[in-house]
């Protein structure tokens, strides 16, 4: 792929002159470039190929020309770095390779000063949710902008507030949570969290084998720290919530992409996965209720995924934070339930269904097959132990919130906020000229894809900069969930309908003269 190919011949270049990201940025600053992190690390990791006058600006840097980075033949770079990478009439020292601390001089003092650079470890995460369409839109609030960031799920900002039941029992148990819980959490948490997993037919959970986190995505990171070893292979879907991706990433793992086929409904493509298993594959991610695409997967697909699964010997990590903003009558399965025989972990918590993201509480159940997994249990456990316990406040209502009424459920049929809320952006959406768009069936997020031929989107991320400048209204590019295809984006549906509406006119009028 030409991605691949220009990263390779990128990285091969930065290893030749003993540059690391940090280095090149720095040689793209001194040289009046603008250069931002995420998207160096995107040109790196084979995300995306830069545009011309980029592609032409890093060559000079590397000491090569453009075709070489794109993969022809010709003279690779060579080790002695090019002097125009210097501005005229305020030169700077040649970057060392991130292994060597630098040293400056003070003038006054003459003492040599030791900078720090950032760990390699982070070179090919990325998590673009909150990236630099997000920076620019908090610089043009601090200047007095105002910007509806339709970026993220946070219920808060919208008018969703936590039940007040809830905040009266947190309340009264505020003076029990001063100290430490059991690491996995106190106990009336988990036995409420296996007794909701025992009606969700969660084979083989027992309290000890449930763990509470400061959301789901605090344990999210954990296990893939427990689980991954460097090079080993784990299957996420693309689109993905890309925490997914880059705590795998950071965990030392190769991450494998297989594609959810718009066509299907945004369903897992079950050959896709299939093609997509090696020998050193261990395990697979599912979203369901999905993020970004908001659809929920039927029991059939389930069925067909744990039967991979089960083939390969694989082990099923499954994301279910919105299973309870299932609207339209349909039930939500957990995949565990039908796989008794594999190890599985469930990842779920109270943000979305409760209102409460700021809260932090998420937990994570082990079922099924456990004896396959004892050493990656045992190394769960450490980490556990490591960060003592979490925030015992919020684990002090799980209980109140898992038990009896849902009042999120009076938000998800005909007449509730975000039933309509989405119906409407959905009709918006799919009457506009070269938009179109899968109905979500849960959580809140739509994404949307545009026309190719009528908008020519080659860069997501420039497209949801253009919209932010334009019309103050801030998107995550596709791009941001892994989704390799230019002109989609998703658009989170929380606010009311009213400011929808401004933000759906404003999108149909961008929309009705742009073009990249």
């Amino acid at each position: 792929m030409p991605d691949q190919l220009f990263a390779t011949r990128l990285k091969q270049a930065m290893d030749t002159k003993g540059l690391k990201q940090v280095d090149l940025l720095t040689l793209a600053k001194n040289s009046g470039l603008k250069l931002g992190k995420s998207q160096l690390s995107q040109y790196v990791g084979g995300k995306t190929i830069p545009r011309e006058s980029m592609l032409c600006a890093l060559a000079g840097m590397l000491g090569t020309t453009p075709e070489w980075l794109l993969g022809a033949n010709g003279p690779a770079p060579q080790t002695q770095p090019q002097a125009h990478v210097q501005p005229q009439g305020n030169p700077q020292p040649t970057p060392q390779p991130s292994s060597q601390p630098q040293a400056e001089t003070e003038p006054s003092k003459g003492t040599p000063m030791r900078t720090f650079k950032k760990s390699s470890k982070l070179d090919n995460v990325l998590y673009d949710v909150r990236g630099p369409v997000l920076d620019e839109a908090n610089r043009m609030t601090d200047q007095g902008i105002h910007v509806l960031k339709l970026n993220i799920g946070n219920p808060a900002p919208f008018g969703f507030r936590t039940p007040d039941e809830v905040v009266k029992d947190m309340q009264d148990q505020l003076v029990d949570c001063e100290g430490y819980s059991e690491s996995r959490g106190l106990f009336s948490a988990r036995k409420a969290i296996m007794q909701y997993d025992q009606l969700k037919g969660i084979p083989n959970v027992d309290v000890e084998d449930i763990y509470t986190g400061n959301g789901a995505s605090e344990l999210i990171n954990l296990v893939m720290q427990a689980f991954l070893d460097d090079g080993d292979e784990i299957l996420i879907p693309s689109p993905d919530y890309p925490l997914w991706t880059a705590c795998a990433t950071l965990a030392g793992g190769n991450v494998v992409h297989y594609v959810c086929d718009e066509q299907q409904h945004w369903y897992p493509d079950i050959d896709d996965i299939r093609k997509k298993i090696t020998p050193r594959t261990k395990g697979i991610v599912i979203i369901n209720p999905n993020n970004p695409t908001g659809v929920l997967y039927p029991k059939e697909v389930l069925e067909q995924i744990v039967e991979v699964a089960r083939e390969n010997q694989l082990v099923i990590f499954s994301d279910e934070i919105y299973d309870r903003l299932v609207m339209d009558g349909q039930e939500h399965v957990s995949i565990a339930s039908l796989a008794p025989d594999l190890f599985c972990i469930t990842f779920n918590g109270l943000s979305k269904s409760h209102m409460i993201a700021g809260y932090r509480i998420g937990w994570m159940s082990l079922s099924g097959n456990k004896r396959i997994a004892h050493d990656v249990i045992e190394g769960i456990n450490m980490l556990s132990n490591m960060r003592l316990c979490s925030n015992v406040p919020a684990q002090s209502i799980v209980q109140t919130c898992l038990g009896g009424i849902q009042r999120s459920q009076g938000y998800l049929v005909p007449g509730g906020r975000i039933f309509e809320q989405r119906k409407y952006v959905y009709e918006r959406l799919c009457n506009m000229e070269g938009v179109s768009a899968v109905r979500p069936d849960a959580a809140f997020y739509i994404f949307p894809h545009l026309d190719p031929k009528k908008f020519n989107i080659t860069d997501d991320d420039q497209f949801a900069l253009d919209l932010l400048k334009d019309k103050h209204v801030l998107i995550v590019g596709g791009k941001g969930f892994n989704w390799t295809t230019p002109g989609y984006f998703r658009i989170v549906y929380l606010p009311r309908l009213h400011t929808l509406e401004e933000a759906m006119d404003s999108l149909e009028d961008f929309l009705s003269y742009y073009h990249q």
